[in-house]
């Protein structure tokens, strides 16, 4: 019953985020803000690690290619798409459900439990729209340009680390890429983006918005948001791949 009780507070949530906002640059100027934290904030960590994935993947290929049937080209094409459908979408993702995700359910947490939410709600703000939407709408801008970066570093770090390490010449890596390319495939990582960037943005709202008690329940339910986020970007990667490729 908790389980169900929690699903249907949720999409309460959801449906009380959509009411007519009282004051539209108040609206707008929040927006703007959460565009900031979410995506310039997590830009540096998403840049290293984007481009460190796409140096062990250059890396680990060469590695088990072993045949000499195989052209050495075929590395770039394999990084390229390694990177391209799961590792820029679903790894970059699932470290900014850490990221960005703890930070949303820490923020509502310490909002909820200083009272600050019941003061706007007495001044007749609807919280919902004012607090909780802008940060969805922030993610779903945000998230799949910081995931199209993360594409664009990985292969770069994938070449960089092929060229330096004496794997596979630049002009061969760059002959790869290109090699049998399939558009559908940066389609299909935009869809699962925006998918893992809702579940980003709105699964933290909702725990630090519903958080009762003190200091120790901030934490737990910073932990629990990000815990299930992941969860749940991991089951939607799955279905999205049964249903799109």
């Amino acid at each position: 019953m908790s389980l169900l009780s929690d699903i249907g507070r949720f999409l309460l949530m959801l449906k009380g985020m959509f009411k007519r906002p009282e004051n539209g640059k108040m609206y707008w100027r929040e927006f703007m803000h959460q565009c900031n934290e979410i995506g310039f904030g997590s830009l540096g960590i998403v840049a290293i690690i984007s481009v460190f994935i796409g140096a062990v993947s250059t890396i680990q290929t060469a590695y088990q290619l072993v045949s000499p049937l195989i052209p050495i080209s075929t590395i770039a094409q394999i990084v390229r798409d390694t990177v391209i459908l799961e590792f820029a979408p679903t790894l970059v993702c699932i470290v900014l459900a850490g990221v960005a995700g703890s930070r949303i359910a820490s923020e509502l947490g310490n909002m909820r439990v200083s009272e600050q939410i019941d003061a706007l709600e007495i001044m007749g703000i609807n919280t919902k729209a004012y607090l909780i939407l802008p940060k969805i709408a922030a993610a779903l801008l945000m998230i799949p340009l910081l995931v199209i970066i993360a594409m664009v570093l990985g292969i770069w770090g994938g070449r960089l680390a092929g060229t330096a390490a004496g794997i596979i010449p630049a002009n061969l890596f760059d002959k790869g890429l290109t090699s049998e390319f399939m558009p559908y495939n940066v389609f299909f990582a935009l869809t699962k983006s925006y998918a893992f960037a809702f579940i980003i943005s709105s699964i933290p709202a909702f725990f630090g918005y519903f958080v009762r008690g003190g200091a120790l329940e901030i934490g737990r339910a910073s932990t629990k948001a990000v815990v299930v986020s992941c969860i749940l970007i991991l089951f939607a990667d799955y279905i999205l791949s049964a249903l799109l490729l």
